[in-house]
């Protein structure tokens, strides 16, 4: 008898600075906000999802880390031009 099992990946919070590999649990965009929640599990959001959503993470949040001030950088000017 073969016994197929299905993959299964849980996200754990962590407190580690977001990257462009960290995309928005909505739509795949970069994500620019982490909340990690009660049951040790993390969200997720771009930009426009944390606005979208914002009220209610809030309310179901331990931890939120916001980095959407990364999207007003400019970046660094490039000596050589």
């Amino acid at each position: 008898m073969m016994r197929i099992e299905a993959e299964v990946t849980t996200a754990v919070a962590t407190s580690a600075p977001l990257t462009a590999a960290d995309r928005c649990d909505r739509c795949g965009a970069q994500a620019y906000l982490r909340v990690e929640l009660q049951s040790g599990g993390e969200l997720l959001f771009c930009a426009h999802h944390a606005r979208e959503h914002g009220d209610k993470l809030k309310e179901i949040a331990v931890k939120v880390v916001d980095e959407t001030h990364k999207l007003g950088d400019k970046p660094a000017a490039n000596e050589d031009a």
